[in-house]
Formats: structure tokens, C-alpha cells, sequence
């Protein structure tokens, strides 16, 4: 099969896709910064910040699951968009709180923007995704 010149090739798992791969490599960089936040931020920043990065994949994964249903596969990466616009805006949070610096809040915001621009792209073809056989 090719598509403008290149091969795809067939996932047959949602674990292989880049934007799963980024997001839970992110999801896990959160995870080991957050370790350094305040005892006080708990139950509020830090528990926030690890589920949104993780709500990423786990729609992603919802999605792969359910994507014989169109629609309902563009509404998870919809899903998956939101948490991870949730996740930059926590991670602001903690850059404004001074719990992370500028470098590291950069580095990741800019990953999620990466997982933005996959999403939208996957969006667009999610007629090729949603070919279950």
C-alpha cells in the first residue's frame, strides 16, 4: 500500500502509533517532575497534571478500540486533544508556581503541541484508521 510515495504500514496496535508513543513518554516525564512538587499540591496540581497527561493515551486507546465507529473515533481524539490542552494549562500552573522552570515547561508544551498536530492529522484521515476489517 502507498500513500504519496511512501509505504504505510499497518499498526495493529495502538501502542505503535507515534502519538501514543509521545504522549505516554510525556505522560511519564510529568510523572518523574511532578515527583519534586510541594506535599500541599497533592491532591490538587500533582494529581491533576499525571491523570490529564495520562487521559491522553487512555483515549487514544479507547479510540483504537472503537474506531470501526467513525464518529466515535474522531470524538475520542477530540477527548484526547482536550486533555492534553488540560495538561499544558496545569503545567503552566506549575511553571507560574515556579514548581518546574522555563526550559522544562517549554520542552513539554511543545511536545503536546507535537501530539496536537498528529491528532488533527490522524483526524483528517480517520477514514484510513477506521478501515477494520
Amino acid at each position: 500500500m502507498r500513500d504519496e510515495g511512501r509505504k504505510t504500514k499497518r499498526i495493529s496496535s495502538v501502542r505503535e502509533l507515534d502519538v501514543y508513543k509521545v504522549a505516554f513518554d510525556t505522560a511519564m516525564e510529568i510523572f518523574e517532575v511532578s515527583k519534586s512538587f510541594p506535599k500541599e499540591e497533592r491532591y490538587s496540581l500533582t494529581d491533576q497534571v499525571r491523570k490529564s497527561s495520562r487521559s491522553v493515551c487512555t483515549n487514544l486507546s479507547e479510540g483504537w478500540r472503537k474506531r470501526r465507529y467513525k464518529a466515535v473515533f474522531i470524538n475520542k481524539l477530540s477527548d484526547a486533544a482536550q486533555e492534553a490542552a488540560e495538561t499544558q494549562t496545569w503545567l503552566e500552573f506549575a511553571l507560574a508556581c515556579r514548581y518546574i522552570d522555563r526550559n522544562v515547561f517549554e520542552r513539554l508544551d511543545e511536545k503536546y503541541e507535537h501530539v496536537f498536530a498528529m491528532l488533527i492529522t490522524m483526524e483528517r484521515k480517520a477514514e484510513s484508521f477506521c478501515n477494520v476489517r
